[in-house]
C-alpha cells in the first residue's frame, strides 16, 4: 500500500469510527470535522427519512447508536443514496445484534417501512386495465407489483402511542401494491386472501376455479357462501389494480 493509499485508509477508518480511529497525522481536526459531520449527517438524514416511525419511537441515544453502528460496520454494495434504506435493512437483518434496549418488533417495523420505497422504485409497468364482465369466469392475472407480507407484529399500527412488547397470537397479513397511477398502497389482509392470490399467480385459473380449490382445502361447509364472498373480494382486488382478466 502506498503512502497515499495508507492516508486514504486511515481517513476512511476515522470517518467511519472517529471514536476508535485517529485522523491522519498532520490533518487539522477543524477541517476533518467538516467531512466527519457531513458524512454522518447525510447518512443519518437519509435513514431517518426512510424509517420515520422507527426514528420517532427510538430516543436520540438509541437511534444514533444504531446509525453509528451501521456507519462503523456495514460495507454497502450500492453507491446510491436512494438505496441506503435497503443497505440499512440488510444491516439490521444480517449484522446488527439487538439488545434488550431495542424493541423486539424493530426488524419487522423497519422492513415494513422499507417496503414502500422499494416498491415505489421497483421496475415494471402494469398493462392497460381491461374491462371485465365476470371475474369468476375469467382466467386472472396477478400484478407483478404486489407483495404479500406477513409479520408477527401489527406493524401498520406501531407508533409512539402503540409499542407492543409481545406479538399477538395471530400474525398480521398485508398486501402492498403499486397501482396504475404509480401510487403505493397497503391493504390489511388475511391468510385466506393470500392463499387465493397465490393460487391465481399461476395465471391459469379462473376466479371460480381458485375459489373452489379454497373450498376444498378449507373443507368449507357452504361453497356458495364462499363463492359470493370471493366474488366480492375479486372485484375489490380488481379495482385496486391487484388482479385483472388475462388478455386473450
Amino acid at each position: 500500500m502506498s503512502d497515499f493509499q495508507q492516508v486514504q485508509q486511515t481517513l476512511s477508518d476515522h470517518l467511519r469510527d472517529p471514536g476508535q480511529h485517529l485522523a491522519p497525522a498532520g490533518m487539522e481536526d477543524r477541517r476533518v470535522a467538516i467531512y466527519r459531520d457531513l458524512i454522518y449527517n447525510n447518512i443519518e438524514g437519509f435513514i431517518a427519512g426512510g424509517f420515520p416511525v422507527l426514528r420517532d419511537i427510538l430516543n436520540d441515544e438509541l437511534w444514533h447508536a444504531l446509525v453509528r453502528d451501521f456507519v462503523r460496520h456495514h460495507r454497502s454494495l450500492s453507491p446510491y443514496f436512494l438505496e441506503i434504506s435497503q443497505e440499512f435493512l440488510q444491516f439490521l437483518q444480517r449484522e446488527f445484534e439487538p439488545s434488550g434496549r431495542y424493541p423486539d418488533f424493530m426488524l419487522e417495523l423497519a422492513h415494513y417501512e422499507w417496503v414502500e420505497l422499494a416498491l415505489d422504485v421497483a421496475p415494471g409497468e402494469l398493462p392497460a386495465k381491461p374491462v371485465h364482465a365476470q371475474l369468476l369466469e375469467q382466467v386472472l392475472e396477478v400484478s407483478p407489483l404486489l407483495w404479500c407480507l406477513s409479520y408477527r407484529y401489527p406493524v401498520h399500527q406501531i407508533g409512539p402511542d402503540y409499542q407492543p412488547e409481545t406479538p399477538p397470537e395471530a400474525p398480521t397479513f398485508l398486501l402492498v401494491y403499486r397501482d396504475r397511477s404509480d401510487k403505493v398502497a397497503f391493504m390489511l389482509s388475511n391468510a385466506v386472501t393470500v392463499r387465493l392470490i397465490k393460487l391465481l399467480q399461476s395465471g391459469e385459473r379462473t376466479g371460480r376455479e381458485a375459489l373452489l380449490q379454497l373450498v376444498d382445502e378449507m373443507q368449507y361447509p357452504t361453497p356458495s357462501q364462499l363463492l359470493k364472498f370471493g366474488s366480492d373480494l375479486l372485484e375489490q382486488l380488481y379495482q385496486c389494480d391487484i388482479l385483472w382478466p388475462r388478455a386473450i
